[in-house]
C-alpha cells in the first residue's frame, strides 16, 4: 500500500505582526524536502542584500502588467505603490517536483489562490489579542504611529474574514503554534481524497 499523495498549496495568512514569517521559517526548517516557499515577483527595486530568484523575481512595471494581462499570476496586488504577486509558473513547478507550495500572503491573495487551488490548505494565524498585536508591532520599532494604526485597522478587517480559512491558529507560543500548523499539514497529506492510486 503506497503513501503517495497529491501535492497541495499551503496558504498562511494573518495580520502583520501575527508571526507568519516565523511560522514559514520554522516549517521550511522542519520539512525541507516536502515544503517549498514560493518566491514572489515584484516591481520594487532590488535592495543590495537581495538576490534575484531567492528573495523576489524583479520585474519592470510593463513586464508585470503584461503577465497580469496574460493571467500568469495566481494572485497579485499593489502594496505601497509597488506590485507584488505569485507566479503560476512557480507554484506549478514546485507541485510538479513532488513538493508542497508554501505561501505567506494576505487575505485578498488567499481568496485568489483558493479560486485556482480549491483543494489547498488555508491557515489563518492570529495573535492572542489585538492588544498583544499592537505590543508586537511597537516592539519591532520599525513603524510610525500612523503605520501602526493602519496595521491594526487592517488586522481588524482581516480577522473578520477568518471563516474563509480552513484553520485558525493562535500564535501565543511560537513552538506550540508551529506544532499545530505542522500537524495540520501532515493531516492534510493523509486525506483520502489526496491519495494517488
Amino acid at each position: 500500500m503506497g503513501t503517495e499523495y497529491r501535492r497541495f498549496v499551503v496558504v498562511i495568512s494573518g495580520p502583520s505582526g501575527a508571526g507568519k514569517s516565523s511560522f514559514v521559517k520554522e516549517l521550511l526548517r522542519r520539512y525541507p524536502s516536502d515544503l517549498v516557499y514560493s518566491v514572489s515577483a515584484t516591481t520594487r527595486t532590488r535592495r543590495p542584500h537581495e538576490e534575484e530568484g531567492r528573495d523576489y523575481f524583479y520585474l519592470s512595471r510593463d513586464e508585470f502588467r503584461r503577465r497580469v494581462d496574460a493571467n500568469e499570476f495566481v494572485e497579485w496586488a499593489e502594496v505601497h505603490g509597488e506590485w507584488y504577486g505569485t507566479l503560476r509558473s512557480q507554484t506549478e513547478r514546485i507541485l510538479a517536483s513532488g513538493r508542497n507550495v508554501l505561501l505567506d500572503i494576505d487575505v485578498q491573495g488567499g481568496r485568489s489562490v483558493r479560486k485556482i487551488y480549491p483543494n489547498g490548505v488555508f491557515i489563518f494565524v492570529l495573535p492572542p489579542s489585538l492588544a498583544d498585536l499592537e505590543e508586537r508591532l511597537r516592539a519591532r520599532g520599525t513603524d510610525s504611529e500612523e503605520r501602526i494604526r493602519l496595521r491594526l485597522e487592517n488586522a481588524r478587517r482581516e480577522v473578520e474574514l477568518i471563516r474563509e480559512y480552513d484553520y485558525a491558529v493562535v500564535n501565543d507560543d511560537l513552538e506550540a503554534a508551529t506544532r499545530k500548523v505542522a500537524a495540520i499539514i501532515e493531516a492534510e497529506a493523509c486525506r483520502a481524497s489526496r491519495r494517488v492510486s
